[in-house]
């Protein structure tokens, strides 16, 4: 199998814990995606979790090779870092062909999705990243490629113009967003498999964990994958970031064999805490404690007092916080809950 990658390139110094992908990470667009990629399994049978979600595609898997077509067309959503990009690799090593890699960011011209539909081999797979934000030229393009096989060109302008229709061999678009609702119907009902990929839970986790140990040759103990387990938010892709800054800090103090006390220490360097919480998470918390007694209080008073985006709060420090429990909207604005507190270590409804 091969993997033809482009895309746009992400922020240069991203937070620890931020599960979208980085340069050098397979997802974050042109860069060595060979390095990253030894990390990633390449058989459902190697995927830890998602169960559900494996059991359908392997149905839908076996189906296709026995009737030897191309897959059905697959959308997947969830949340970044649980799995998109890696379940789209697998399901061409299952079916023995090419995964073209590419963003929606990067298909700004008609003519750079026409230059990918042309050049598909039959039964090879198109994946296409953060697919809600394709252009409207080019999802009318993809309209009859994806219910047809057929490729709608216009020749000509003005009233010389015609439309030339091109055949195209069968294959399968991998669709992967992290805003399902942001699709328009007409694409997301031409897709034949939609799934939703969840959260892993902490058995899996380390699992995942111990296997990414092995691949690095990491000598891991069993507790130690579990820390790393436990403040990865979920999400693998933060698990194998984590589990790097911890190999980084055993090779330069010399520990043949990483603890868990050796991954907290790790870890705290980075301000990375036993629930997953970096230093944003907590600097907004700690302001929302200290200056207005844990709330309620307005997303844009806290974003002046961080001097953050507004838009950067809600959605990359919040979602967390809210996962946990430990952050609350309401119709006055943001609130600490009791967990918030006590994992800060302030007593219930104290105030500034």
């Amino acid at each position: 199998m091969a993997i033809v990658s482009s895309g746009s390139p992400q922020p240069s110094q991203p937070r620890l814990v931020d599960p979208t992908p980085v340069v050098g990470e397979v997802g974050a667009g042109p860069g060595p995606i060979a390095r990253e990629d030894g990390l990633r399994p390449k058989r459902l049978a190697d995927y830890i979790g998602q169960s559900e979600l494996k059991q359908v595609l392997a149905i839908a898997v076996e189906a296709t090779r026995a009737r030897q077509e191309a897959l059905d067309h697959v959308l997947l959503y969830g949340p970044p870092g649980l799995g998109k990009t890696t379940m789209a690799l697998v399901l061409a090593e299952e079916l023995g062909v090419r995964c073209r890699i590419t963003s929606a960011p990067a298909l700004e011209r008609p003519r750079d999705i026409v230059g990918l539909l042309v050049n598909l081999q039959p039964h090879e797979l198109l994946f296409i990243d953060e697919i809600h934000r394709l252009n409207r030229v080019a999802e009318e393009i993809l309209y009859p490629a994806m219910e047809d096989c057929r490729l709608d060109l216009t020749v000509g302008k003005g009233t010389t113009a015609r439309t030339r229709s091109l055949e195209l061999p069968p294959f399968t678009l991998v669709g992967a967003t992290t805003k399902a609702g942001a699709l328009s119907s007409p694409l997301r009902d031409r897709f034949g498999l939609i799934q939703r990929l969840e959260f892993y839970g902490i058995d899996d986790l380390q699992a995942i964990v111990e296997r990414a140990a092995g691949l690095l040759q990491i000598a891991l103990e069993a507790d130690a994958a579990l820390e790393v387990a436990r403040r990865c938010r979920g999400t693998p892709r933060i698990a194998n970031r984590l589990l790097r800054r911890v190999r980084d800090v055993a090779s330069v103090r010399g520990h043949g064999r990483i603890g868990p006390a050796l991954v907290a220490e790790a870890l705290s360097l980075h301000r990375v805490d036993d629930r997953g919480l970096d230093a944003s998470d907590r600097r907004l918390l700690t302001l929302m404690l200290e200056a207005y007694g844990g709330g309620p209080v307005g997303l844009d008073t806290l974003a002046a007092g961080l001097g953050e985006d507004s838009a950067t709060l809600e959605a990359v420090v919040e979602p967390y916080l809210l996962q946990l429990g430990f952050l609350q909207r309401t119709p006055r604005g943001r609130l600490v809950t009791l967990a918030g507190r006590s994992h800060l270590g302030w007593p219930a409804g104290a105030a500034a």
